[in-house]
């Protein structure tokens, strides 16, 4: 060998060990584990404490709203099952999911409970609001009827004792049988459960707060002796259509204990875009809880909210 084809050669060498050296630096900055989950975005408070808030909706400083993500802070949402052979009352398990990796069994008392647990269809239909009971081991469990086949949505609402906020996490879960979608319902300013009549007055904008004003009345006559639920003479949750992101808002005045109100109550909410909502309201008269249920459309229309009248949205006429 020559000593100008030594030199080539090793001129050569020199520039692979400079790619490959590159190229290995390269990667560790690109490491696609690390990339594929990028850092929180940093929370701000809202409200004080975990509590909902004096009427206040949730975002709790998120760069979304709440109920999209089955994970955050740390905290995952984790049911026990996500498919069900049929229906009719079933237990459902879930757990929540610390960042110790261990079921969180510590919680602070948000309305009077631990954990709220929402599911509704993924049509808006079947709503119910219902709060199960937890085992020593932090599995939460309760005997549930999803109606109807579909694709239904969980949220576990609640405050973890270490977090000091409240957090929404939701989940799908599907249950085999017949799926007959449920339209939204048309717009009035009315609606009608079980023999009460409730008007909801209010011209909420997207992304401010603006008060909603629910009015209760039985066969014409205001009814002025609602009684607490939950802490307070109403409970409202809201979901945008489509995505079904969450919003949870409380009475601008909390129950007096032994008290009664009535028949306004009036919520103080933030919706995030335009868009259509349902509301479901939670009242409680004569030892029973009921549920109303409207419709808002924000943007087109004038940013006027279009409530719905009475029809029957729970899958299957349940």
């Amino acid at each position: 060998m020559t000593r100008g084809v030594a030199l080539k050669l090793a001129g050569f060498a020199g520039a692979l060990l400079l790619a490959f050296g590159g190229a290995f630096a390269l990667g560790g900055a690109f490491d696609p584990v690390a990339d594929a989950a990028p850092e929180a975005a940093p929370h701000t408070e809202t409200t004080e404490g975990p509590a909902h808030g004096e009427g206040h909706s949730e975002t709790g400083g998120s760069t979304q709203p709440p109920g999209l993500a089955i994970s955050e802070a740390g905290y995952t949402l984790v049911p026990a099952q996500t498919s069900f052979a049929a229906t009719g009352p079933i237990p459902f398990k879930f757990k929540i999911i610390g960042p110790d990796g261990k079921p969180l069994t510590s919680y602070q008392v948000t309305h009077e409970k631990d954990l709220h647990l929402i599911v509704v269809r993924r049509d808006l239909a079947g709503f119910k609001h219902v709060h199960p009971t937890r085992a020593a081991d932090g599995t939460w469990s309760i005997p549930f009827d999803f109606t109807a086949g579909g694709t239904w949505r969980v949220f576990a609402d609640f405050a973890p004792a270490a977090l000091g906020r409240t957090l929404t996490l939701g989940a799908d879960v599907t249950v085999a049988g017949l799926f007959k979608p449920v339209p939204l319902p048309r717009a009035t300013t009315t609606t009608n459960v079980e023999g009460y009549d409730v008007t909801l007055a209010g011209s909420p904008v997207a992304g401010k707060e603006s008060e909603l004003t629910f009015t209760v009345r039985r066969n014409g006559a205001p009814v002025a002796d609602l009684e607490p639920y939950l802490g307070a003479y109403g409970h409202l949750v809201s979901l945008r259509s489509g995505d079904l992101a969450y919003l949870h808002t409380h009475p601008t005045e909390d129950a007096v204990a032994g008290g009664k109100g009535g028949p306004e109550i009036k919520f103080g909410t933030t919706f995030p875009t335009d868009g259509l909502y349902r509301l479901y309201l939670d009242f409680k008269h004569g030892g029973a809880v009921r549920t109303a249920e409207f419709t808002v459309s924000l943007g087109a229309s004038g940013n006027q909210p279009i409530p719905t009248p009475t029809e029957d949205t729970t899958p299957h006429g349940h």
